[in-house]
């Protein structure tokens, strides 16, 4: 019979009348219907509150249904009536102990839920006898409770040697049991700062041997927590891999991803490269089953994917067409595979790509066309031998006077400019002949550039400048910089063209304008061309060194913390976890004789504003582990205390 009849406004005296009926009713049937509409009436958001010690009288009927229906209003009021909870707690204690395991599952799973103190308390005695029930339906519980515990009292959790307890439970004979004990365990090391989970080879190898028995959730649960797991002699690391990587062939997404965590962890601990490219291989076919599921499976893919070809490209190396985009695919999984095309466009597929990104710029998603424009440009940066390709694609792009394509073109056109100078000024002219397309601030100040960087092969750059400096009081701050150094640049170049623009420019920087940054910009630009126009010369068309796509990469440090965040949100965000959620303990490749610290690209100069080498920075170098201020020291299991724990398993 459907419950929907419950679902009806209800007086709270109406309600108590019928919960308090004295006519007989040996089944409890009565009982039943009236907490089920109760539930139904805290299910639509109406305040049951006054009937709790009513509600409470009904914890003494040995009926697991209606232990349900009372543990759960318990759960929900507890918060707002602590006093009145608290009179359940000496029927949470017999509950505890009663014949049924599912009773005692569901008494201490409640009590988990209920952060009162005095009920807190009481939970401890109950939890470690479940802890140590025969019943493994009940110990499974009573771990994932411990966890709660930890969550209200953390020093009781660790004073009263829960811990030990959870550590005991690893070598159950029930592999839920020992899914749900791995679970606690590690969400207590997340999230306490004396804790440390730390598996050593043969508990490694104990949870592996789990892996098969359990449940997908419970699968995990267990892969992750073996990413506390550091490898110390040779061999290590692939003998885990390979028995972990049947787990790639999951049917659960979640399982996937986490295996692929664990493996990209492990591989940092691999020595021979043959033995790498033998486990890259391996990750390649369900990383790319996933791209068949729905489009937020995809995303979540994707976002990982791009992460995991940045450390090892060889993964998808050679699987390029199954990230071009379909015409039914949201625009936020369409924008992710841009990203990782771009990412593993090499020159032996850089034809396959840029024939894809020239149709994908003639879509009707404007976002999604201006981003395939703009992974144009920044191939020809990228790829040096399809420049003048992706030139005569642009070229075209340009030429269907569509406007936020050829304001995009003109901003990578900049940029190409700037990474082959002199090569490419003959279709400047082209450029010129859109300048009433451009409406846009950065479009606005690509094109002012080009004018200003070649203002002496420009026939008519003053008056093109001229036209710009119109609206210069009206302009954003970003087109108002780019027009003060073009306009110093023409003058510099053209001194008789120049003459007369660069004295009303400098005058509206410093007198007109109220930001700061073009104020300063236009003083400096004064005194330099007043007293010393060669040094001005000098400092203003002074060479620039080429940009690259490698400031397009992520940072080495944080995609070595986001490689260990894999199929987590901060994965998605690809931010570090510290940034969205308080107090998370921040992870790092731990040190071990095995560690491998050849990465690719790991070594990075910034070449695009300064020139400096990042690892010549103080006496250490920021990929070095050892001495990352952030890694907690390792101590050793006797000195174990309540300040300063260790589970070394």
């Amino acid at each position: 019979m459907s419950d929907a009849k419950y679902f009806q406004r209800g007086k709270v005296q109406e309600l108590r009348s019928e919960l308090n009926s004295e006519k007989k009713d040996k089944q409890h049937t009565k009982k039943k219907t009236v907490l089920k509409k109760i539930v139904a009436n805290m299910t639509m958001g109406n305040d049951m509150s006054a009937l709790f010690p009513d509600v409470i009288n009904c914890m003494q009927i040995p009926v697991l249904e209606i232990k349900k229906m009372v543990y759960l209003y318990l759960i929900i009021y507890s918060r707002s009536k602590p006093d009145m909870a608290e009179k359940a707690i000496p029927t949470f204690i017999k509950d505890a102990g009663d014949q049924n395991p599912l009773i005692r599952a569901l008494t201490i799973r409640t009590m988990g839920y209920i952060n009162v103190e005095k009920i807190v308390d009481a939970l401890a005695g109950p939890l470690k006898r479940c802890l140590k029930d025969q019943d493994p339906y009940v110990r499974k519980t009573a771990a994932i409770t411990v966890a709660k515990l930890y969550m209200h009292n953390k020093g009781l959790v660790e004073n009263e040697g829960f811990i030990d307890l959870l550590r005991d439970l690893l070598a159950d004979s029930n592999p839920t049991v020992v899914a749900n004990s791995v679970a606690a365990l590690t969400e207590i090391s997340e999230r306490s700062e004396n804790i440390s989970l730390k598996l050593n080879t043969n508990m490694a190898n104990k949870l592996i041997a789990a892996l098969n028995e359990c449940t997908e959730w419970g699968q995990t649960y267990i892969l992750e927590s073996l990413m506390s797991y550091v490898p110390q002699e040779m061999g290590d690391a692939e003998m885990l891999c390979e028995r972990i990587a049947p787990r790639l062939q999951h049917a659960n997404s979640s399982v996937v991803l986490t295996a692929v965590k664990v493996i990209m962890y492990l591989m940092n601990y691999m020595t021979k490269e043959e033995d790498i490219n033998i486990m890259c291989k391996k990750l390649s076919p369900p990383l790319v089953t996933l791209l068949s599921s729905g489009p937020e499976v995809q995303y979540v893919a994707l976002r990982n994917i791009l992460l995991i070809i940045q450390r090892r490209p060889e993964v998808l190396r050679n699987d390029m067409k199954v990230f071009f985009c379909k015409y039914n695919d949201p625009i936020y999984v369409k924008l992710a595979k841009l990203e990782i095309m771009f990412c593993l466009a090499n020159a032996s597929n850089v034809d396959h790509v840029l024939s894809e990104l020239k149709e994908y710029a003639t879509e009707v998603d404007v976002d999604f066309v201006r981003k395939a424009v703009r992974s144009i440009g920044r191939l020809a940066v990228k790829i040096e031998s399809t420049a003048d390709k992706c030139i005569d694609a642009l070229l075209e792009l340009i030429q269907t006077k569509v406007n936020y394509v050829v304001q995009e073109a003109i901003v990578v056109i900049k940029d190409i400019f700037r990474k082959f100078p002199n090569q490419y000024e003959s279709i400047i002219g082209t450029l010129c002949e859109n300048l009433d397309n451009l409406d846009e601030p950065e479009a606005k100040s690509a094109m002012i550039w080009i004018i200003g960087q070649y203002a002496d092969r420009i026939e008519n750059s003053e008056e093109l400048l001229d036209d710009f400096l119109f609206t210069f009081l009206e302009e954003p701050v970003e087109v108002q910089l780019s027009l003060l150094t073009a306009t110093v640049k023409l003058f510099i170049k053209k001194p008789t063209a120049g003459q007369a623009l660069v004295p009303k420019v400098l005058k509206w920087a410093t007198e007109e304008v109220d930001n700061p940054d073009l104020r300063d910009r236009g003083y400096i630009y004064w005194r330099l061309l007043s007293t010393d126009p060669v040094a001005a010369k000098n400092i203003v068309l002074s060479e620039k060194p080429s940009i690259t796509t490698e400031s397009d990469n992520m940072e080495p440090t944080l995609l070595d913390e986001l490689l260990l965040h894999i199929s987590s949100l901060s994965s998605i965000y690809q931010k570090s976890p510290q940034t969205f959620i308080h107090h998370c303990k921040p992870r790092q490749l731990t040190v071990s004789p095995v560690l491998n610290r050849r990465y690719p690209g790991q070594q990075r100069k910034a070449t695009n504003l300064f020139d400096a080498d990042l690892d010549d920075l103080s006496s250490g170098n920021l990929g070095n582990y050892e001495s990352n201020p952030y890694r907690a020291d390792v101590v050793n299991i006797d000195e174990r205390t309540p300040e300063n724990l260790l589970l070394d398993l």
